[in-house]
């Protein structure tokens, strides 16, 4: 009964989640790259032997694969799933089948057909968000203070019940929604919260303190705080719906969100604000998945949103062998006026490689035994 409730409660449903994300990002280098004239071989959702597929009419391998933990699109003449050029593969091509691969293909080609994959993720993350906002409606709140913790960053800076806040760090705010997703990413950073008291504005600087919270499923989360809190009075709790239309816009503005605070969140690291350890793997995100999986269908669409993008964002680091690191080739060749030769990206290709082996190391260390040990 364990396995079942394992593989019911965490397994599929991660499976499920994951391949969906990474059939979307594959399907963005597949429609793209064939717009662009390049021929795909195959398409694959997993990774290693084939359990089921079939081959179309235009030569291209669909396959979904054993091991479930991403996937790919093979261009013509690759020489692997990375898309690394093999060059002897490439010197016996005619003229007319080598504008058929991806290293042949035009500059701006092979840098539409890369980004793709991302742009796919940031797009349907969207998609999910505005069908979310346009079906459920989402419940907000006055960013209005109810409550002011004693010895917090808001009460030493003077913040009072009944202030309204208006702006942090000169941005304007909505709901309370917006101070505390603003603050959550700048623990130990100084912010300015403009609040509105008596008519009159006042700006009161604080440092948001580095807080662990621990959330309803056990998970501890790492964040920062300023002390403040409202309710159902002065919060006038309500929920809020949206035309599709205006959904789409919300969706927009939620994924500006993820990616910011995502870049925020990596910049308190290396500064030293925040730790590594909610940086999670496969074993982190299936626990998640099933976790929001208990909470219904919207909380896991949602998750599958978030995923949607840090997915995206990951792509676009670059890193040799992800889609960053094609770009980011793609723009030194822009600037040389000639590709790298093949030895040098051969080289850089095995260096990301190792980088990413570096990484997936570690972010499963973080998933079994550094938050246990920690």
């Amino acid at each position: 009964m364990a396995i079942i409730g394992l593989l019911t409660g965490y397994i599929i449903p991660f499976i499920i989640v994951l391949s969906v994300l990474v059939f979307i990002h594959e399907m963005g280098h597949y429609l793209v790259g064939r717009w662009c004239g390049i021929r795909v071989t195959a398409f694959s959702v997993g990774f290693g032997p084939e359990l089921l597929g079939f081959t179309d009419g235009h030569g291209t391998r669909w396959k979904l694969s054993a091991i479930p933990l991403g996937g790919y699109v093979k261009f013509f003449g690759d020489e692997d799933a990375a898309s690394t050029p093999a060059s002897a593969n490439l010197a016996g091509l005619t003229e007319a089948e080598r504008a058929e691969t991806l290293a042949g293909a035009k500059l701006w080609k092979r840098a539409a057909t890369v980004a793709a994959g991302p742009i796919a993720n940031f797009l349907l993350a969207i998609a999910i968000f505005a069908v979310l906002f346009s079906t459920y409606g989402r419940m907000i709140a006055d960013p209005v203070v109810a409550e002011v913790r004693p010895e917090s960053a808001a009460a030493e800076a003077g913040v009072e019940p009944g202030d309204l806040l208006v702006a942090l760090d000169g941005e304007k705010i909505r709901t309370f929604d917006d101070v505390r997703r603003y603050v959550a990413v700048r623990p130990q950073t100084q912010i300015v919260v403009t609040v509105e008291r008596d008519g009159r504005e006042l700006d009161l600087p604080m440092v948001p303190q580095r807080t662990e919270i621990t959330d309803q499923f056990g998970n501890k989360i790492e964040l920062g705080q300023i002390g403040i809190v409202t309710n159902a009075e002065r919060g006038n709790f309500r929920l809020e719906t949206y035309s599709p239309l205006a959904a789409i816009g919300e969706g927009v503005r939620e994924t500006g969100h993820i990616i910011t605070g995502t870049f925020n969140y990596l910049g308190n690291i290396f500064t030293g604000r925040m730790s590594a350890d909610q940086i999670g793997g496969p074993i982190r995100i299936a626990e998640t998945t099933g976790q929001m999986a208990t909470l219904g269908i919207s909380a896991l669409l949602n998750f599958a949103a978030v995923i949607s993008v840090s997915l995206g964002l990951m792509n676009l680091f670059p890193i040799p062998v992800l889609d960053g690191g094609h770009l980011l080739m793609y723009a030194l060749e822009a600037v040389r006026g000639r590709p790298l030769s093949p030895r040098v990206q051969e080289v850089v290709f095995r260096f990301g490689l190792a980088m990413i082996l570096t990484l997936m190391v570690f972010a499963t260390w973080n998933d079994t035994f550094g938050r246990w040990m920690g």
